[in-house]
């Protein structure tokens, strides 16, 4: 009886809600739950910080969107999407062929080269001849790990895969790794840290492949929602054009991320 109460109140409850008309939910928006500073990392306090942050709220301010940070393991990112666990990925997540079969991608909103970082005591080009006998640490499941494989597994280096951007850094900083492989801008921020600055630098960045690389960073999206999908790049191209997205970004870099 009382099993049948509580479903008469709950019935209730739900005609009352539909009757007057349910607020919409905030949109999840799945972030890589690893910090990739400058662009996304907690702070002490558990609070996310830096530029694809604010890149975010900007974003989503001028979409008129109300969004939540979901934090997310990387490699499980594209299943949470699919899965709707969220509702878009703002992850510094490059638009690739392969994962355009999978998911879609808004406009690009940044676009920066790849490049190979390693001990200053140590002189090699980031290329495959330069990086042959040597072991590369990369992200899993990123593209720095399929590029990695294509061009310097195959020509004789060992490519050795971490969880984190953090984790391949802190073992090239401890000597367990002759180089690293990442975003430019991931690495120029490691470069700039008290322990980068002690151990290493950039020995270059690699030769382009868009197949593997691709076209910049995108938001990424799930297949069939244009509407959502309008709005954000709309909502981009404003961000650009009013100013927005070049005034947040002074706050971390003094080049263009937007790219070519």
């Amino acid at each position: 009886m009382k099993h049948a109460f509580r479903t008469m109140i709950a019935a209730a409850v739900i005609g009352i809600a539909g009757a007057c008309g349910a607020a919409a939910e905030p949109l999840k928006v799945g972030f890589a739950a690893e910090p990739y500073p400058p662009f996304a990392s907690p702070d002490a306090a558990g609070k996310w910080e830096g530029w694809e942050v604010e890149f975010m709220q900007a974003m989503c301010k001028q979409a008129k969107l109300e969004c939540v940070i979901t934090p997310v393991a990387w490699d499980g990112i594209i299943p949470a999407l699919t899965s709707k666990k969220i509702d878009m990925i703002v992850g510094s997540m490059s638009i690739t062929p392969e994962r355009l079969k999978t998911i879609d991608f808004s406009d690009k909103y940044y676009n920066t080269p790849t490049g190979v970082i390693g001990p200053k005591s140590e002189k090699f080009a980031a290329t495959p001849e330069g990086l042959k006998g040597k072991t590369i640490g990369v992200q899993v499941a990123t593209i720095h790990q399929d590029y990695a494989n294509k061009y310097f597994g195959g020509a004789g280096a060992t490519v050795k895969e971490y969880q984190t951007q953090d984790e391949a850094n802190a073992d090239l900083a401890a000597g367990r790794l002759d180089a690293v492989q990442a975003d430019a801008i991931a690495l120029d921020a490691f470069l700039k840290s008290d322990q980068g600055k002690q151990c290493c630098d950039l020995k270059g960045n690699v030769k382009d492949d868009p197949e593997i690389l691709g076209a910049g960073v995108g938001v990424g999206l799930r297949k069939g929602e244009t509407e959502l999908k309008n709005k954000i790049n709309a909502a981009i191209k404003a961000i650009r054009a009013d100013g927005t997205y070049d005034a947040f970004s002074k706050k971390y870099f003094d080049f263009d991320v937007y790219g070519g």
